[in-house]
Formats: C-alpha cells, structure tokens, sequence
C-alpha cells in the first residue's frame, strides 16, 4: 500500500513540476516578445505580448540635469507605432544589446517579472488569459534620456 501511496505522490509532484515549468515559459516568453518587438521592430510579437489596455509608464535620466524625468504614459497603439518605425526606420537593436527576464512571482492568474534591456529595467505585471501570459502593466527606468 506504501509503495501506491509513494507512487501517487511521486506522479502528483511530478505533473505539479510540469505546470509551473509551463507556466515560467509562457511568462519568459511574453517578456522576450515584449523586448524583441521592440528590438527587431515585430508587431507580432507586440500584439501577442501586450494588452490593449497596456499601462506603460517610464523615467529617463536626463543628461545635462542628472534628474529623472517622467516620460508618460505608452499605450498599446503607441508601442505598435514605436515597433513599426523600429521596421521603417530600421534601427534595429544591437544583437548584442542586454534581453534579460527574471521571474519574480508566479500565481493562478497573475506574474511579475524584471526585464533588462538597452533602456534599462522594466518590472512588469501579467496576467493570464486563457492559455497564455500577456502584460498588463510596466513601470520602468533608464539611465539617459535617448536622443533623436
């Protein structure tokens, strides 16, 4: 009887193991298509990684001042416009440039995660709708304000 109860517990951890690991992929994958999308100008990857209702805000490090400015609010149709003149203008992101995810938590339905990237760090909020991960909220820092 042991030996079915071991057995029982062993499968059970090891279909719970299963899951998790599903769900840090889907989570490591919205955030690689968030940055992607911005880095090779991928409006797929936008639209499959951000929510329409997508609340992104921002600081830079101004240059001349040494202060943090905020930048806004980006919205859904902005980071599509942003990837697409990535695409037109082709200015493309070093292949070398920082595409770093770190997943904080995880729950039932919601994540969070810390993404470093050439515009510094953004810590993300997601949500999962039916079988996968999409961003709903960003809240990141760089360390300059860009030019041009």
């Amino acid at each position: 009887m042991k030996k079915y109860l071991y057995l029982f517990i062993f499968l059970f951890s090891a279909n719970l193991l299963s899951a998790q690991a599903n769900e840090q992929t889907g989570v490591e994958r919205a955030c690689l298509d968030y940055i992607e999308g911005f880095y090779q100008g991928d409006t797929a990857k936008i639209i499959r990684s951000l929510s329409p209702d997508l609340l992104k805000f921002g600081y830079f490090k101004n240059k001349e001042t040494g202060a943090y400015e905020s930048q806004g609010q980006m919205t859904f149709e902005e980071a599509l416009t942003y990837s697409r003149n990535v695409l037109i203008k082709e200015r493309f992101v070093s292949p070398e440039a920082p595409k770093k995810v770190e997943i904080l938590d995880i729950g039932n339905h919601i994540a969070s995660a810390k993404v470093t990237a050439w515009w510094g760090i953004d810590y993300i909020l997601l949500a999962k709708e039916g079988d996968r991960w999409i961003i709903q909220q960003v809240l990141w820092e760089g360390p300059y304000v860009p030019e041009g």
